[in-house]
């Protein structure tokens, strides 16, 4: 498929600037390939699709604030940084991005907070707005972090043309995050509540974690259009043995093995054995799943309503079928689902 194949007119007002009140009353659109229907839910009601042992796959990877402000010496020019990954924790070395990239050059320093006590100088141009930094701080590692933490923003996405508010810190996080590294959210998982998890453990439903450090690169526009030709970023990965052994149970008792958001697709299908079962890794994946292609590990899906041509919508057609997220998406905007980080939910049996 082309990537002209992915394109539909979606409205500005259904892109989410917030969430809904609460995590488990956003709207959720059940697909059922077999029957080919389509059914208006809300997210609780979720827990009617599950039964006992069926397994369900979150990823735990919790979302730091990479969002930075500082100001350029000499000039006082504020500069934005956003935090992509550490390099080097001794040398306290990090890859990021810096926006305006122009005023930005090897050797320039940037200062950061109202005292200046962190400073960061430019040892390295990566691309046209990537830059290498390493951080001058005359404290300990951990008061080094805490620091860039304390001065760091939730980094919504580029989308949401609001001001980060205080409540975006609790809701651009899923309740089960646990293993800092991610950039941006898992937001399929961001419709959970502590509510509805207890009420899937009731009934049995066992839950794998899996760690996927999401980075911006799912967010990357595809400017190819031959989809072989486009390449994913490099991400994070970790399966252990427990969440194997869980998935493998699933998938040999035959039981509804679901994918909770396409990060947790992208990191199972980055490790099938020979067999059609998970295996542990401990690595990078820059998988790209698009249409056709054949799934191995989950037979269900929750996800959100992504944008015209991302990847994202690319891998969820892939799952679907291309005529019936077709069809989901045209109808999708016709009742008004929100879409994006903060819209809406699609479950996909």
């Amino acid at each position: 498929m082309k990537l002209s194949h992915f394109g539909f007119n979606l409205p500005d007002e259904l892109l989410a600037e917030y969430p809904a009140e609460n995590r488990d009353e956003a709207r959720l659109m059940v697909l059922d390939r077999k029957n080919q229907t389509i059914e208006h839910k809300m997210f609780k009601d979720i827990v009617d699709y599950f039964d006992e042992d069926d397994v369900l796959i979150l990823n735990n990877t919790k979302v730091f604030p990479a969002r930075l402000y500082g100001n350029k010496e000499k000039t006082g020019a504020r500069i934005e940084v956003f935090l992509l990954r550490e390099l080097n924790e001794e040398q306290r070395l990090w890859d990021v991005l810096v926006d305006p990239a122009r005023k930005i050059r090897i050797g320039n320093k940037l200062y950061f907070g109202d005292d200046d006590t962190l400073v960061a100088e430019v040892i390295d141009n990566t691309t046209s707005r990537g830059r290498t930094l390493r951080f001058l701080y005359d404290g300990s590692y951990t008061e080094f972090r805490k620091k860039l933490n304390d001065l760091g923003e939730t980094p919504l996405p580029k989308y949401i043309k609001r001001e980060v508010e205080p409540e975006d810190e609790e809701r651009y996080q899923t309740i089960y995050a646990k293993s800092e590294g991610a950039v941006a959210a898992p937001t399929a998982g961001l419709h959970f509540s502590k509510h509805v998890l207890k009420r899937l453990e009731i009934k049995g439903v066992n839950f794998a974690e899996v760690t996927l450090h999401v980075g911006l690169g799912t967010f990357n526009p595809v400017e190819v259009e031959d989809l072989s030709k486009h390449k994913m970023d490099s991400e994070e990965l970790t399966i252990d043995e427990k969440a194997v052994e869980t998935v493998n149970k699933g998938i040999r008792e035959k039981k509804r093995v679901c994918a909770v958001g396409t990060t947790v697709m992208r990191a199972i299908e980055s490790s099938v054995s020979s067999n059609g079962e998970l295996n542990q890794i401990d690595g990078w994946t820059n998988k790209f799943i698009f249409p056709p292609y054949d799934f191995s590990i989950a037979n269900c899906m929750i996800t959100n309503f992504h944008t015209p041509k991302s990847t994202l919508l690319m891998m969820v057609s892939a799952f679907a079928g291309h005529d019936f997220i077709k069809r989901a998406y045209d109808e999708a905007v016709k009742e008004k689902y929100k879409f994006y980080s903060y819209g809406d939910a699609m479950l996909i049996l």
